[in-house]
């Protein structure tokens, strides 16, 4: 194999770009990752509202771009309603999910379980 010179080294302990923070602390915590849930839940469901309005059932005669910004901002704050109200459950999966795999967090979520004040 020939030995190719003059490409810069692989990073072996992390990544050295400097507006990105190694910090990871924030990760360990159950609330965090539940918002984070949320807040997914809010973008796919806005992302839903945004597909269904695309369809173009109908001719809209008294349409405007002033309209469809508003409806643009009416349906994300509807999305949050909705994520808050009346979850799809994708959040909840993907916090699941996300969780299974740190240790610290499994612990936090098991004695909410035991104490029956874990949401539904």
């Amino acid at each position: 194999m020939s030995d190719i010179t003059g490409l810069p080294a692989l990073p072996t302990t992390g990544i050295d770009v400097p507006n990105v923070s190694s910090d990871t602390s924030r990760l360990a915590s159950r609330a965090n990752l539940e918002k984070a849930g949320k807040q997914f839940e809010a973008v796919f469901t806005q992302m839903m509202l945004k597909s269904m309005r695309a369809t173009h059932l109908a001719q809209d005669i008294f349409g405007s771009k002033a309209q469809d910004t508003f409806r643009d901002m009416q349906d994300q704050k509807l999305s949050v309603v909705m994520a808050d109200a009346k979850p799809l459950g994708i959040g909840k999966a993907m916090v699941d999910f996300l969780a299974k795999n740190q240790a610290a967090l499994r612990a936090e979520a098991a004695p909410a379980a035991a104490d029956g004040s874990a949401t539904p």
